[in-house]
C-alpha cells in the first residue's frame, strides 16, 4: 500500500505510542484521524496541518453508537478509510485476589470490545472498498501473562485472538488484519517505575533496554505497506519473548 492521501484512523491517539503511530503515518503523506475520549490538544492538531490534512474526532471506543458515529464522519469527509489503527486501552493493575470486577471489566472492555467495535463498524463501508487494514495494538503481556495484569493480560490475548479471526473473514474481501506487540517501551507508564526496577527488568531483555515508541510506529507503517502479510502478531520486544 503506497500510505500518500490514504486516510488512517488511530485511536488512544492523544499521546504516546498513538501519537507517534499517527505522526509516523502523516511523514509518509497519509490523511490522519485523530482520536480519544476527549478532544485533543489544538496545539497537537495543529501540527498535524502542517503537513497533512488532519480532523480531530472524539469517541469512546466502548460505546457502539459513538463509534458508529465516528465511523461515518470519516467516510463523509473523506469518502474512504484505509488503515485502522486500534490502540486505544487503559491499565489497571493489581494483584488477582485484590482486583474488583470492575478494574477486571473497564479494562476488557477498552482494550478488546473497544477494538472489536471499531472493526465492527468499519468493516461494511471498507468490504465495499475491497481494500485496507486494520492494525491493533495488543502487547507482550497477552502472549505471556504477568503477575499484577491479569485484565490486562486478557485484554491482550483477546485482542490477538480478534486480530486472527478477523484476519480470516476480512480475507475474503481483500482486507488484512495484524497486532503489534509490545514489549517494554519508553513511555509515561514505565517512566514511574523506579531506576533500579527498570535496570531490573532491562537486565532480561536480550537487547538489554527498553523500545521506544518510534520503533513501534515503525512496524505499524510495515504492516500497513507490505500487502501480503495478514493474521500475524508481530513482537516488537528486543527479543523478551524469543522462543
Amino acid at each position: 500500500m503506497d500510505l500518500k492521501d490514504k486516510v488512517v484512523l488511530v485511536t488512544g491517539s492523544s499521546r504516546g505510542i498513538g501519537l507517534e503511530v499517527a505522526h509516523a503515518f502523516a511523514k509518509e503523506g497519509a490523511k490522519i484521524v485523530l482520536n480519544a475520549r476527549k478532544p485533543i490538544a489544538q496545539e497537537i492538531v495543529a501540527e498535524f496541518a502542517e503537513q497533512t490534512e488532519v480532523i480531530d474526532l472524539s469517541a469512546d471506543v466502548t460505546d457502539e453508537v459513538q463509534v458508529k458515529a465516528l465511523i461515518e464522519q470519516i467516510f463523509t469527509k473523506f469518502g474512504q478509510l484505509d488503515v485502522v489503527v486500534n490502540n486505544a486501552g487503559i491499565v489497571r493493575d493489581g494483584l488477582l485476589n485484590r482486583m474488583s470486577e470492575t478494574d477486571f471489566t473497564e479494562v476488557v472492555k477498552t482494550n478488546l470490545v473497544g477494538t472489536f467495535n471499531v472493526i465492527r463498524q468499519a468493516l461494511r463501508p471498507m468490504y465495499k472498498q475491497r481494500s485496507g487494514c486494520f492494525i491493533n495494538m495488543a502487547s507482550v503481556v497477552g502472549l505471556t501473562g504477568n503477575i499484577g495484569q491479569a485484565n490486562y493480560a486478557a485484554s491482550k490475548a483477546g485482542v490477538i485472538g480478534l486480530t486472527k479471526s478477523v484476519a480470516k473473514e476480512a480475507a475474503l474481501r481483500n482486507l488484512r488484519c495484524n497486532a503489534i506487540a509490545p514489549g517494554m517501551i519508553a513511555t509515561q507508564m514505565t517512566e514511574q517505575l523506579s531506576e533500579k526496577r527498570q535496570a531490573e527488568i532491562a537486565k532480561q531483555i536480550p537487547l538489554k533496554r527498553f523500545g521506544n515508541i518510534a520503533e513501534v510506529a515503525q512496524t505499524a507503517i510495515f504492516l500497513a505497506q507490505n500487502d501480503y502479510i495478514t493474521g500475524q502478531v508481530i513482537t516488537v520486544d528486543g527479543g523478551l519473548t524469543m522462543q
